[in-house]
């Protein structure tokens, strides 16, 4: 499948499964999960950083029109996709531009490390952009670290799901 055709059609399933789906789970009142992020993440390692930016941006801009959020998802998405080289770097190390990384084969532990930190920084750029307030450090840092769990396990989910077999 053709790798424009591919990441198109991530993008339009990911985004309706945040929007139909994922929008309206609402643990304990403040756990919601963020699996859209996933196509920033399985977004091709080598592909235009121009076009990961901008696409980021669209998806996060669209979860913001659903959800009437203001723009905190395009933020957050965008920020994720200017920082993706540098979390390739710190959990592949320095060579992974030269290798044919795929988030979605074997889940390593440095692919974990990959998925979790990116999930973390999504969340920590959503949230206080959300808060926007300092006197919630702790609830936005609680809230962080619980949805950023949720959305691993989903978002790990979802990899095992569409995780091609090998038969």
């Amino acid at each position: 499948m053709n790798t424009l055709v591919l990441n198109i059609f991530r993008f339009l399933i990911l985004l309706t499964l945040q929007i139909l789906l994922f929008n309206n789970i609402n643990l304990f009142g403040y756990i919601n999960p963020y699996p859209y992020l996933l196509f920033v993440l399985l977004f091709p390692v080598n592909g235009n950083r121009f076009s990961l930016l901008f696409f980021s941006f669209l998806i996060g801009l669209s979860v913001d029109i659903f959800a009437e959020s203001g723009g905190v998802h395009a933020f957050a998405s965008t920020i994720l996709a200017f920082v993706r080289p540098n979390l390739f770097r710190f959990s592949f190390g320095l060579s992974y531009e030269y290798q044919t990384i795929k988030i979605a084969e074997n889940l390593s532990p440095e692919r974990i490390t990959f998925i979790l930190l990116a999930i973390f920084i999504h969340h920590i750029c959503l949230f206080f952009l959300e808060a926007f307030r300092f006197d919630l450090f702790f609830d936005v840092i609680l809230k962080t670290l619980y949805t950023s769990i949720f959305t691993l396990i989903i978002c790990l989910l979802i990899i095992y799901l569409i995780k091609p077999s090998k038969r």
